[in-house]
C-alpha cells in the first residue's frame, strides 16, 4: 500500500535511501512490456476480463475480490502491482464501467487505489467519473464512510485518506467540489464545545449567524434520509480528528506504532491542506482550535519520539497555517500591528479573567507585562501556583474545551491544560520573521538537513513537510512565502547535486593537510586556504561584520586554455563555493556500522561555504580585462587571484565557534567550485523573492481576488471592469472591410453616419457601454439543483468609423510599416481583449500565431496610449527574440524599444536593442539628425554651426524653423491664396530637393498639396523631437546613467526574460521604473513566482501596483516549467504556472483555433487535444503542403524499431537512457534525406532523453561530420528544449523499449508531435506505446499507416509533383525491413552518388562535391565499421584529464588555445 518501513531519522539513513527510492520511482519498478503482455497474474486477469473486449465488460464480484483484491493483499499492496493494474486500464475499462450502487466494498476500494496511483503518477484522476455523476456521488460517500469505519485496517484507511487529500486538491473539478464542500461547511461548528464558543465566532462576523441559521433550517426541513446525510457530513471531520487523537495516544505494539505513524502523517497532510486554502479553512480553523488539536499533538508520544522527524516537521507546517495572520472569513491578511494587537487582546483577557477568578494566586500574572506572559516558560511559572481544578476552571473561563468523549485516549492531565493555555497566548514569530532569518546561501549543514534529504528520497509513499502550490492561496504573503520556501529547496537541491558530483570526480584521498586529489573536474580547482584580507566593522543594529573579504590563489598553469577562460569569465556577484574535502581512507567502525554521518561526509564533503566574486586579478595583482583576440597563442598564465566576499553572517558564527575552541573551518578549505552560469543565478532570484515576501506588495486591485483564486473568475476581464474603453483605434489590424466583417461573427457592424456603407482601414471600433446589470446575478438558492440555466445570446452592434492617416513625410522611409497578417476571428478577439484594460489569457495551440497576436496587441497599445509603457516577458531568450523581430517589422519607433539581458546578442536584426546598444544607437541617430539640421540650416541660408549639439539644434528650431513655418501656415490657411502661391512660398524646398520628385505635383488639388506640405513639416518636426529625446544623452556622462535614463524615461517597450526579471527585480524597481502593461509569452512554461515577479518590477503607488493590462499567452496542454526534483514537481506542484492555475480556476480564456504550421494530416496527430482546432487556408492550398515529401511514401510514419544487435534501451548511468538501434536509424534517415537533396537546415532530430541526444550526436559525428555529402542537421535536441521551435522535417526517437517512461505525460507527446511542418518520422517500439490509454488517440492515427519505413525511388528534393494524398506508382515503393536494411540502402546510394560526382554527371541531390573518401565511414551493410561507444556522458567527457589539464611535457611551452573536442557519448 504505502510501502512503509520503519526508518531512522538520521540524515545518513535518509540520504542512503534517497538514491534507491528515486531510482525505484523513476525506472526500475515501472511495469515493463513483459509485465503487461506476459504471464503476470494481473495481465492474465486483464486479458481474460476486460482487455480486447469490444463492449464494456460486466464486473464480476468474484474477480474483484479473489483475483484482484486478495492478490493485492497477499503482496501487501505493493506499489509495483498497483502500477501494473493501472497500466492495464483497470479503472477505465473495468471498474468504473461496471460500478453501481450494488458494487462491493472491494470494488470501491480498488477504485480509490487506482485514483491514488493516477495522482501519484501525475495522470488525470477525475475525468473518467464525469460520465456518471450520480454514481460518483454514491462512490464518494462510500469512501467517506470507510474512512471512519474502525473495522477497516489502518493501512486501508491511510490509502483512503490519500484519496480524500487528492479530492480536496482538485476542487476545480465540479463533481469533486460538490462532494467536498459540505464536509467543511459551517455545519461542522455543531461540534464546537459550547454554544458560547459558537456565539463568540458569530460576534466576529454577523453574517455567520445567518449562514448558521440557514444550515439549521435545512436540517430541520429535511426528511430522514437528508438528515442522516447532513448528520454524517457535519460529524465526518470530528470523528476523524477524535480517531486521530486516539492513534496518537494509543499505539502499543511496534506494528501499531508504524501503521499509526503512517496514518497520522497523512492525516496531518489533510489538515494542512484544509488550513491552507480559504474556502476549506473558513470553518475548519476555528473547529480545530476548539479541539485543542495542536497542544494534543505536541504532547503525544508520537511527537515526543525524536526519530519521527517527518511527523514533527508536519506539525510545524500545520502550526504555521493554523496561526497564519489572516481573518478567516474575509481573507484579509493582518498587518504586523493588527497581529500584535490580536495577541495583546488574548494576553489582556488572560490577565483579566485570571485576576478575577484567582486574585491572590495570579496577582503576579495580572501585574506582569505582555512580553513576560507571552513567553511560554514564564507563563508556565505563573500557572504553577494553580491546582489542577483551578487550571481547568481557568481554561473554561478562557473559552477552551476541557471535556472530550469518555472513550478518548487523549491524556487530559495538567500538562495538557497548561499547553492549551500557553499555545493560545504565547508570542509566535510571523512567517515574515521566519523568512527574514533564512539564509539564501547554503552551508553543508543546511544542504544535509533531514528535511532536504527527505525531499530527495520522495517516492510518493509518504507525505512531505513542505508547502504545496494549490489552486488558491490565503494571501499574497502566503503565496510568496510558499514560493520562497520551495524555490530555496529546489535551488539547494541543485547545488547539492553539483557539489557531490564534483567531489566524486576529484576523488579525494587522505585526511586534513595530507588530502590529495586523484581526479579532475573542470568546475573545480584545488586551492590552499583562503586568506582573509578585510573584516569590516558591523553596521548599526547588526552584530556581524559589514563585509568579509578574502583572497584565493588559483593555480591555472595546468589548465587547458578553454577551461582557464571559463574560470577567467567569472563575473562580479557570481557565487562560488569553498569546500573542505577529505578522503575516507580510515573510516572508524562502531557496532558494525559507520558513525552517524551525512551523505556529504561519507563522500568526503566536510565543509561548504559560499562567496561572491568581487574581482579577478592576474598574477601581478592587476584587474583581468577582456583579452584582445590574438592571432597567435594567448599569453601564458600561472596564477589568477580571486577576490571574494564571504557570507558575513556565517563568518561571524564560524569565528564564534573558533573562540569556543572548535576548529577553524577556513583553515581546512582546499577546493573551490563554480557552477554554470544558467544554473548559478539562485542568489539574486532568492533575494528578490525574499524581499517581496518581506514587503506587503499587493497584486493590482482588479486582479487580487482572481490571483488568490477567490470570487468571480471573470471579474478581471475587460467586460467586467469599469474602465473598459469605449473605442479602440485598430489601425492596421484589419486588412480590409471584408476582413473586418469576417473577424466579428455574430456582431452587426454599423458604419459611422458620415461614412459610406463600406470603407477601407484604419478602423475605429466603438463598443457599447457595459449595462449596469451586466454583472451576473447570483442565482437563487431556491432554484432546483437539476435545473439548468440557459444563457441568452447577446446581440452586440459595433459602430465603425475611419480617419485619414496623417502624411508622415515625402521619403519612402517615412511611410509607416503595416501589418500583413489576416487575423482570424479568434485572434481578433484576443487582440481586442489585450488592447482593453484587464486580464487576457490567450491559449495558443501549436502553430496558431500566438506571437503575431502578442505583437499586434503591443502595436495597438503603443499607438493608442503614447504615455503608457509595456513590459514584454518570455521564458526563453529565443521566444523573446522571435517576438522582438516581429515588433521591429511593425510601425514602432526603434528608439522606444529596449531589450534587457544577455539574449540580445542572438537577435537577428541590424540594430542593437540592449541598453548600451540603444545608447549607442541614440548617439548615432543624434549624429544623423544633427547633420540633417546642418542641411536644413544651409537651405535656410542660416550662418553658424547649428548642428553641433542638440542644444544648438533646438535654438535653430526656435529662431528659424518655427517662425518660418508659422508665417507660411498663415499663407496656407488663407482662403485667398492659390495653389501656385502655396507652392512658391514653401520654405523647405531646398531641404526636400533630394526627396522623390515632383514633391508638389503641379496638377494636384489644393487639399493634396496641403497634405504633402503637412507631411513635410512632420518630417522636419520629427528631427527636432528626436533630438530633444537625445539631448539628455549629451548631458549625462556615465554610461550607466545613460542606460538607466533610457530604461526609466525613454523606452516604451521593454523586453526581458522571466529569469532576468527575477534576478534584477530590486535593481530595476529602485530606479523608479514604471510601466502600465505586461505581456507574457510562453506563460505556461514559467513557474508561478516567475509569472508574478514581472508584475512587481515597480514599487506600489497608493498601496497598489499601477498595472492596467496583463496579457498571458501560452498553452497549458504543452510542457510545464521544468523542475528537477520529483518532490517539488509532483508533491509541492512547483511546476504549476499561473497560466495553468487561472485556466483551472475557470478564468475566461481565448483559444486560437486555426493552425498554419503543419500539414493538416500531421495536425491530426495532436488535434484531439484541441477539439476546435482547424486549419488556415494556406496549409490546404500551398504547394509545399499539398505535395508529398520526395522519397517518402508517407508524410508521417511511426517506425517500429526492434532490438539492434540484441539490445533495446540501455542505461549506462542512472536516467541516462540510450537506444543505439534508434540512433542509427535516425541518422540513416537523415543521410537518406541529404542524398535526395533535402537541405540540412530544414531537418531536426529530436529525442525524449538527453542520453539519446548524446548518442545521436556521436553517431552523426561518426558518419556525417566532415562529409560534404551529409553535413549535420540543423539541431539535435531533446523534446523539452525544442518547445516553441519548429522545422520542416522532424526525425523523432522515443527511445524506450521496456516501459513508456515519462512520455506518458500527454503534454510532452503534444510537443513532440507538433514540431514538424511537412514531415514527421517517429522511431519507437510499437508494443510499448500502442497499449497506453492516455496516448491512444494519437497512436490510433499514427498506427493506421504501416510501421515499416516506406521509401519511394526515383524522386529528388524539389522535383517531385506527387500529391501527398496520391498513391505511389507500382514498383517504386521500397519498404525498409530494419535499420540494417536502410543502412545498406543508404550505403549503395552514397556509392552511386560518389561515382556520379566523379564522373561529373551528378545532378540534383546534395549541393557540393564529394570524394571517394566521403564514404569511408561506412562498410558494406551501411552501418559503421567502428563500433560507436554508448557508455559516455556529455558532462563525463568534459572532465577527462586531457580536456581539463595540459600535458606535463607541454608545461614549459606557451599554452595554445584549443576548442573543446566534439563530445562523444
Amino acid at each position: 500500500m504505502e510501502d512503509i518501513k520503519p526508518e531512522g531519522s538520521s540524515s545518513a539513513q535518509e540520504a542512503g535511501a534517497a538514491a534507491a527510492a528515486s531510482e525505484a520511482y523513476h525506472g526500475h519498478a515501472r511495469p515493463t512490456i513483459a509485465d503487461l503482455d506476459g504471464e503476470n497474474h494481473f495481465a492474465q486477469v486483464a486479458r481474460k476480463n476486460w482487455l480486447g473486449n469490444a463492449k464494456a465488460p460486466k464486473v464480476r464480484p468474484e474477480v474483484v475480490k479473489k483475483e484482484l483484491w486478495d492478490e493485492l493483499e497477499s503482496a501487501d499492496f505493493a506499489y509495483s502491482s498497483l502500477l501494473v493494474l493501472e497500466n492495464l486500464q483497470l479503472l477505465e475499462k473495468y471498474l468504473w464501467h461496471g460500478f453501481d450502487e450494488d458494487a462491493s466494498n472491494w470494488h470501491c476500494l480498488l477504485l480509490a487505489l487506482m485514483v491514488n496511483v493516477k495522482r501519484r503518477e501525475n495522470l488525470p484522476s477525475w475525468d473518467y467519473f464525469s460520465s456518471k455523476p450520480a454514481d460518483f456521488s454514491s462512490f464518494f460517500r462510500r469512501i467517506l464512510s470507510m474512512t471512519v469505519d474502525p473495522s477497516q485496517p489502518t493501512k486501508i484507511r491511510t490509502q483512503l485518506l490519500s484519496f480524500v487529500i487528492g479530492a480536496f486538491q482538485s476542487l476545480d473539478s465540479g463533481i469533486v467540489r460538490k462532494e467536498c464542500a459540505p464536509l467543511v461547511s459551517i455545519s461542522i461548528w455543531q461540534n464546537l464545545h459550547s454554544d458560547a464558543a459558537r456565539e463568540q465566532q458569530f460576534e466576529k462576523n454577523p453574517m455567520l449567524k445567518k449562514a448558521w441559521r440557514a444550515a439549521s433550517k435545512r436540517f430541520d426541513a429535511g426528511d430522514e434520509a437528508l438528515q442522516a446525510r447532513l448528520r454524517f457530513e457535519r460529524s465526518w471531520l470530528y470523528t476523524l480528528v477524535l480517531d486521530f487523537l486516539d492513534r496518537l495516544y494509543n499505539s502499543t505494539t511496534r506494528e501499531d506504532i508504524r501503521d499509526n505513524l503512517a496514518y497520522s502523517e497523512r492525516f496531518m497532510e489533510l489538515l494542512t491542506d484544509l488550513q491552507s486554502q480559504l474556502p476549506t479553512r473558513r470553518y475548519v480553523n476555528a473547529f480545530l482550535r476548539d479541539l485543542n488539536l495542536l497542544p494534543a499533538i505536541r504532547l503525544s508520544p508520537l511527537y515526543m519520539d525524536e526519530e519521527n522527524g517527518l511527523f514533527r516537521d508536519l506539525f510545524n507546517l500545520l502550526s504555521h497555517f493554523t496561526y497564519f495572520p489572516i481573518e478567516d472569513q474575509t481573507g484579509k491578511q493582518l498587518s504586523k500591528l493588527e497581529y500584535d494587537q490580536e495577541h495583546y487582546d488574548s494576553l489582556a483577557k488572560l490577565q483579566r479573567v485570571g485576576y478575577a477568578a484567582f486574585t491572590e494566586k495570579l496577582q503576579l500574572l495580572a501585574l506582569a507585562n505582555y512580553g513576560s506572559i507571552g513567553n511560554r516558560e514564564e507563563l508556565e511559572g505563573h500557572l504553577r501556583v494553580l491546582s489542577d481544578d483551578d487550571l481547568i476552571q481557568l481554561c473554561v473561563l478562557m473559552g477552551l474545551r476541557t471535556e472530550y468523549p469518555k472513550s478518548s485516549f487523549l491524556v487530559q492531565d495538567r500538562s495538557f491544560f497548561t499547553e492549551a493555555l500557553a499555545s493560545g497566548v504565547e508570542e509566535r514569530p510571523t512567517f515574515k520573521d521566519v523568512v527574514r532569518e533564512m539564509t539564501v546561501l547554503p552551508t553543508e549543514r543546511i544542504l544535509y538537513e533531514s528535511t532536504f534529504v527527505r525531499n530527495e528520497a520522495y517516492n510518493g509513499a509518504r507525505p512531505l513537510a513542505i508547502p504545496k502550490l494549490n489552486l488558491q492561496y490565503l494571501t499574497m504573503g502566503d503565496f510568496l512565502w510558499r514560493s520562497f520556501i520551495l524555490y530555496r529547496c529546489e535551488s539547494f537541491y541543485g547545488i547539492r547535486k553539483d557539489m557531490e558530483d564534483v567531489v566524486k570526480r576529484v576523488q579525494p584521498r587522505g585526511q586534513g593537510a595530507n588530502t590529495k586529489f586523484g581526479g579532475f573536474s573542470r568546475m573545480s580547482i584545488p586551492i590552499s586556504k583562503p586568506a582573509i584580507v578585510d573584516v569590516a566593522p558591523s553596521r548599526v543594529g547588526e552584530d556581524h561584520p559589514a563585509q568579509v573579504r578574502a583572497e584565493v590563489i588559483l593555480d591555472v598553469s595546468r589548465l587547458q586554455y578553454p577551461v582557464r577562460r571559463e574560470w577567467e569569465s567569472l563575473r562580479p556577484d557570481d557565487v562560488v563555493f569553498l569546500l573542505a574535502v577529505e578522503g575516507q581512507d580510515d573510516v572508524p567502525m562502531h557496532n558494525g556500522h559507520h558513525d552517524e554521518q551525512t551523505a556529504g561526509e561519507q563522500l568526503g564533503l566536510k565543509t561548504l561555504r559560499c562567496a561572491e566574486v568581487v574581482q579577478i586579478l592576474d598574477e601581478n595583482g592587476r584587474p583581468l580585462r577582456e583579452q584582445a583576440q590574438l592571432d597567435g597563442p594567448p599569453p601564458r598564465a600561472r596564477q589568477r587571484r580571486l577576490i571574494l566576499n564571504l557570507d558575513a553572517k556565517q563568518y561571524k558564527e564560524d569565528i564564534d565557534r573558533v573562540a569556543q575552541g572548535r576548529l577553524d573551518i577556513y583553515q581546512r578549505i582546499n577546493l573551490i567550485v563554480r557552477r554554470r552560469g544558467r544554473e548559478n543565478n539562485f542568489r539574486p532570484i532568492l533575494d528578490s523573492i525574499k524581499r517581496l515576501t518581506l514587503s506587503d506588495i499587493p497584486a493590482p486591485s482588479w486582479l487580487q481576488e482572481v490571483f488568490l483564486g477567490y470570487g468571480d473568475p471573470s471579474s478581471a476581464t475587460y467586460k467586467r471592469l469599469p474602465n473598459r474603453l469605449q473605442s479602440i483605434d485598430f489601425r492596421d489590424t484589419f486588412l480590409d472591410w471584408q476582413h473586418l466583417i469576417e473577424s466579428l461573427p455574430g456582431k452587426s457592424i454599423e458604419p459611422h453616419e458620415s461614412a459610406q456603407s463600406s470603407f477601407g482601414p484604419p478602423y475605429i471600433l466603438e463598443f457599447p457601454a457595459a449595462e449596469p446589470d451586466a454583472v451576473p446575478v447570483r442565482p437563487s438558492k431556491k432554484r432546483r439543483r437539476d435545473q439548468v440555466e440557459v444563457a441568452q445570446p447577446v446581440h452586440e452592434s459595433l459602430h465603425v468609423s475611419t480617419y485619414k492617416p496623417p502624411n508622415t513625410g515625402p521619403y519612402p522611409a517615412d511611410a509607416p510599416k503595416v501589418n500583413r497578417v489576416r487575423f482570424t476571428p479568434a485572434q481578433i478577439e484576443a487582440i481586442t481583449s489585450g488592447s482593453q484594460p484587464g486580464l487576457t489569457v490567450v491559449v495558443g495551440p501549436p502553430g496558431t500565431g500566438k506571437t503575431d497576436v502578442a505583437t499586434q496587441i503591443i502595436s495597438n497599445i503603443y499607438h493608442n496610449f503614447p504615455d503608457q509603457r509595456t513590459l514584454l516577458v518570455a521564458h526563453s531568450n529565443q521566444a523573446l527574440n522571435q517576438l522582438f523581430q516581429k515588433i521591429v517589422a511593425l510601425d514602432i519607433d526603434e528608439r522606444h524599444l529596449l531589450r534587457l539581458g544577455h539574449g540580445e546578442e542572438e537577435l537577428e536584426t541590424e540594430a542593437s536593442y540592449s541598453k548600451h546598444g540603444r545608447v549607442e544607437s541614440f548617439l548615432e541617430r543624434g549624429t544623423y539628425y544633427l547633420a540633417e539640421v546642418d542641411r536644413l540650416a544651409r537651405s535656410f541660408g542660416a550662418p553658424g554651426a547649428h548642428g553641433s549639439t542638440c542644444e544648438t539644434a533646438d535654438y535653430f528650431n526656435l529662431v528659424y524653423v518655427k517662425p518660418a513655418w508659422t508665417q507660411y501656415s498663415d499663407v496656407v490657411q488663407d482662403p485667398q491664396s492659390n495653389v501656385e502661391q502655396i507652392i512658391a512660398e514653401f520654405p523647405f524646398k531646398g531641404y526636400f530637393a533630394d526627396a522623390p520628385q515632383p514633391l508638389l505635383p503641379p496638377n494636384a488639388s489644393r487639399e493634396e498639396i496641403v497634405d504633402i506640405i503637412q507631411g513635410c513639416y512632420r518630417h522636419v518636426e520629427k528631427i527636432f523631437t528626436e533630438l530633444e529625446d537625445i539631448r539628455p544623452f549629451e548631458i549625462l556622462r556615465s554610461p550607466r546613467d545613460k542606460a538607466n535614463y533610457l530604461l526609466v524615461k525613454e523606452a516604451r517597450i521593454i523586453a526581458m526574460t522571466s529569469t532576468h526579471a527575477a534576478m534584477r527585480r530590486q535593481e530595476i524597481a529602485s530606479l523608479g521604473f514604471h510601466y502600465d502593461n505586461v505581456i507574457m509569452e510562453e506563460a505556461a512554461q514559467i513557474t508561478e513566482i516567475e509569472n508574478f515577479i514581472p508584475l512587481a518590477l515597480q514599487n506600489p503607488q497608493n498601496g497598489e501596483l499601477p498595472l492596467q493590462r496583463i496579457v498571458l499567452c501560452g498553452d497549458h496542454l504543452q510542457n510545464s516549467p521544468i523542475i528537477q526534483n520529483l518532490a517539488f514537481r509532483q508533491y509541492a506542484n512547483l511546476e504549476q504556472s499561473l497560466f495553468l492555475r487561472l485556466v483551472r480556476l475557470g478564468v475566461p480564456t481565448i483559444m486560437l483555433d486555426q493552425q498554419g504550421r503543419a500539414r493538416p494530416s500531421i495536425a491530426e496527430l495532436y488535434k484531439w487535444r484541441y477539439p476546435r482546432l482547424d486549419n488556415l487556408p494556406n496549409v490546404l492550398s500551398t504547394p509545399e503542403f499539398t505535395l508529398a515529401n520526395p522519397g517518402f511514401a508517407h508524410e508521417y510514419q511511426f517506425i517500429d524499431v526492434p532490438d539492434y544487435k540484441g539490445k533495446g534501451e540501455m542505461e549506462p548511468t542512472p536516467h541516462f537512457i540510450q537506444n543505439l538501434g534508434e540512433a542509427e536509424y535516425a541518422v540513416a534517415i537523415f543521410m537518406y534525406m541529404r542524398l535526395l537533396g533535402y537541405p540540412a537546415n530544414r531537418i531536426s532530430i529530436l529525442t525524449t532523453y538527453a542520453g539519446q541526444r548524446a548518442l545521436i550526436k556521436d553517431v552523426l559525428a561518426h558518419r556525417c561530420k566532415g562529409n560534404r555529402l551529409f553535413g549535420l542537421p540543423r539541431l539535435v535536441a531533446t523534446v523539452d528544449k525544442y518547445q516553441g521551435e519548429q522545422n520542416d522535417y522532424i526525425i523523432l526517437s522515443l527511445v524506450r523499449t521496456r516501459s513508456i517512461g515519462y512520455l506518458r505525460d500527454i503534454r510532452r507527446l503534444t510537443v513532440a508531435l507538433s514540431r514538424a511542418r511537412l514531415g514527421l518520422y517517429i522511431l519507437g517500439r510499437r508494443a510499448v506505446f500502442e497499449a497506453c490509454f492516455e496516448l491512444k488517440p494519437a497512436f490510433d492515427v499514427l498506427l493506421a499507416k504501416p510501421d515499416r519505413l516506406a521509401l519511394v525511388t526515383e524522386e529528388l528534393y524539389g522535383e517531385t509533383q506527387r500529391a501527398v494524398i496520391g498513391k505511389v506508382e507500382e514498383g517504386r515503393e521500397a519498404v525498409m525491413e530494419g535499420v540494417e536494411h536502410l543502412g545498406k540502402y543508404v550505403f549503395e546510394m552514397t556509392g552511386a552518388m560518389v561515382e556520379s560526382l566523379r564522373g561529373g554527371s551528378g545532378s540534383g541531390g546534395v549541393n557540393g562535391g564529394g570524394s571517394a573518401g566521403a564514404v569511408g565511414n561506412s562498410n558494406g551493410n551501411g552501418i559503421g565499421n567502428g563500433e560507436v561507444g554508448v557508455e559516455g556522458v556529455d558532462e563525463e567527457d568534459e572532465d577527462r584529464p586531457e580536456k581539463v589539464l595540459v600535458k606535463d611535457d607541454d608545461m614549459d611551452l606557451d599554452m595554445v588555445p584549443e576548442e573543446p573536442e566534439e563530445v562523444r557519448a
